[in-house]
């Protein structure tokens, strides 16, 4: 048992080894890991990588206020005098969690939804949920969000609710496609004929078959919900001040332009990487289960 259990160790790392070396081939996929691994590091651990972690709450300091970038102030200051970069890496906390929020609400309820529409197709399952799904798809995503958003107190629990409710039918319309070309396979043929349930069918025999584009999917959407929830805090309708939000920061230093120029650039730059790392990591992970299924 115990050599049994050694060679499923090996052949588990092998194939880490293997992942990671087709993975790694992709230059500007592993500098979008880095740029992940360092936005998660820097939110993780911001009260001990921040210069000054007093900033990010109800902090005043007049007597530096409106300061430019210098080796004290990387990021320079805001009207309040806080440190802008300080503020940036709690900011960073708060749009991850959105984006994790959203997709763990939004992701069992999509798939889910999609499953059952693909797997029994032509049914009044599936018009309904079809139906329900472009009533939604009609409607611009942020629109919607901040519709949603206006008539609810405005703060991050908020925010993220409009956000699930506008997300999940993008995943219902991914998984239906997928699900409705797998329903005539003959695995899944195969498992009717031996009386398998319908639920270890859609979640046994169909799922398995979807995970690598949702994973995909999952990946490039965090950084479009991060992007979605910086929006709403720029009109005032996510995270509330004095906790410090990217979308917040970029609307109150846009008041200042051009000549408090840093208020509002260094958080838009924040708010670009945080997209820009996730799109990367989103196009490597995509094209390692490409190479995995040719």
């Amino acid at each position: 048992m115990q050599e049994v259990a050694l060679k499923v160790q090996n052949d588990r790392r092998s194939t880490l080894g293997l992942w990671w070396y087709k993975f790694s081939k992709n230059y500007l996929s592993v500098i979008g890991l880095v740029i992940v691994l360092f936005i998660v590091f820097c939110a993780v651990f911001a009260p001990l990588v921040s210069p000054y972690p007093e900033h990010a709450g109800p902090f005043v300091n007049y007597g530096e206020a409106n300061q430019p970038p210098s080796l004290k102030h990387l990021c320079g200051t805001d009207i309040f005098g806080r440190d802008v970069l300080s503020r940036i890496f709690f900011a960073f906390r708060s749009s991850l969690l959105m984006g994790v929020v959203v997709l763990a609400i939004v992701v069992p309820v999509g798939v889910t939804l999609g499953l059952l529409a693909g797997y029994f197709k032509e049914s009044w399952i599936d018009v309904l949920i079809m139906r329900i799904t472009d009533i939604f798809l009609s409607v611009p995503p942020l629109i919607l969000a901040l519709a949603i958003t206006s008539v609810l107190e405005p703060n991050l629990t908020n925010a993220m609710i409009a956000v699930s409710v506008m997300w999940w039918p993008w995943y219902t319309r991914l998984v239906y496609g997928m699900a409705t070309s797998l329903r005539n396979e003959y695995f899944v043929q195969s498992a009717e004929l031996l009386g398998a349930s319908k639920l270890h069918i859609l979640f046994r025999e169909i799922l398995p078959n979807c995970l690598s584009t949702i994973l995909t999917k999952m990946t490039l959407d965090m950084g479009w919900v991060i992007l979605i929830g910086a929006a709403l805090s720029f009109v005032g309708l996510g995270e509330q001040p004095p906790k410090p939000a990217l979308g917040t920061m970029v609307a109150d230093g846009a008041k200042y332009l051009p000549e408090y120029w840093w208020m509002a650039v260094f958080p838009g730059l924040a708010i670009m990487l945080i997209v820009l790392g996730f799109n990367l990591l989103g196009d490597g992970i995509g094209d390692l289960f490409a190479m995995e299924e040719a």
